[in-house]
């Protein structure tokens, strides 16, 4: 199939998603030409999410749109824009999230395969070419590192923006974040640059909570050796944490975040999915004494707002991504990836693109 300078009517490399329950496929899709507000990019970088493990798994209800793409977050170079696009133009570095911003919504695109159509959302990142909607994609300065940039589509936007636009934290306070993956991690560096007194990082593996220390958490403590909820009110002197943030998508993380939590006014908020029809039980008393329980969409984040914020923090040296990034493979190692993701080997990893661009 002829490559070159890629442009619609060309080809791009993807993993799809053909059954559920079953490894990505590895093919090459025909790009389809630009509907208004549409835009193509090259892709330098996509971010590897326990959200694509929901959909291969068949845990988020029943799939209606199978073959289809996957990859909700990333990075990449603007190549071709379509009708009516002002928010970029060719040529532009950007973000890719899952989280809308301003700009056209158009929800869907359909590719061609030599095995028939694949449909495509709004937002596709496991592809080295990908027909992306405008409010999917936020322009950032060219000095940003795109490998880095890829981060600020899922990770940071949802883990840090929990911090700081849902949890209202302040220097001082106090915080437990259960699971230590891509937005639990994201979450303690939000934490350390807010100058939270106590920074409690939960998981059960030993590697991540060492991970999570070397980004600020300040205690860590591991669910399958220790009585968490009782270590959380030793190191709180028995009051709570102000915040607690779950990550890990599991029900009894969520329910023990809520606990952690102190009377009157301490707040819980969840950031993990759980398989559809799964649900959580709380003691409602708890609402009376003055705990609360919130989900989060995204983080709150607003992309056009917080996303440039993020960058500027990047390049001043207070935002490190780099540790955030655990491991790397290449878009045909997509399913060793996400093995590694289910397994609990990694922290935050990204899918590289680089071997089949050269310098991006």
């Amino acid at each position: 199939m002829e490559r070159g300078n890629i442009l619609t009517g060309k080809y791009a490399h993807a993993a799809i998603l053909v059954k559920t329950g079953e490894p990505l496929k590895i093919m090459d899709l025909k790009i389809p030409n630009l509907k208004p507000g549409q835009v193509l990019i090259k892709v330098a970088y996509s971010g590897v999410c326990h959200t694509q493990i929901l959909e291969m798994d068949g845990k988020k209800g029943i799939d209606k749109f199978l073959p289809h793409t996957l990859g909700h977050e990333g990075s990449g170079i603007v190549i071709k824009t379509g009708e009516g696009v002002a928010k970029i133009k060719p040529g532009d570095h950007v973000v890719l999230s899952w989280i809308k911003g301003s700009g056209a919504d158009v929800p869907s695109s359909v590719y061609e395969s030599d095995f028939g159509k694949v449909n495509a959302g709004a937002i596709t990142t496991f592809m080295d070419y990908a027909v992306i909607s405008e409010n999917r994609l936020t322009p950032i300065k060219k000095e940003m590192p795109l490998k880095e940039a890829a981060l600020l589509g899922c990770a940071i936007p949802t883990g840090a923006g929990i911090v700081l636009n849902s949890t209202g934290l302040r220097p001082g306070d106090t915080i437990a974040i259960f699971g230590i993956g891509g937005i639990g991690a994201s979450a303690v560096i939000a934490a350390d640059i807010m100058a939270a007194a106590k920074i409690i990082a939960i998981d059960i593996f030993d590697h991540k909570l060492e991970h999570a220390r070397s980004l600020g958490a300040t205690h860590t403590l591991n669910t399958r050796k220790q009585d968490c909820l009782s270590e959380i009110y030793k190191i709180t002197d028995g009051k709570g944490v102000d915040y607690a943030i779950e990550s890990a998508g599991k029900r009894e993380t969520m329910e023990m975040a809520f606990r952690s939590v102190r009377d009157m006014g301490g707040l819980c908020v969840l950031a993990g999915n759980l398989p559809v029809g799964e649900q959580i039980s709380i003691d409602p008393f708890d609402l009376i004494k003055g705990k609360r329980i919130v989900g989060s969409w995204g983080g709150e984040t607003k992309p056009d707002r917080d996303i440039p914020l993020y960058v500027d923090l990047y390049l001043k040296g207070r935002l490190n991504l780099e540790k955030l990034i655990t491991h790397c493979y290449f878009l045909d190692e997509i399913n060793n990836a996400i093995d590694d993701l289910k397994s609990g080997k990694v922290v935050r990893a990204l899918i590289d693109f680089q071997a089949r661009h050269g310098d991006l």
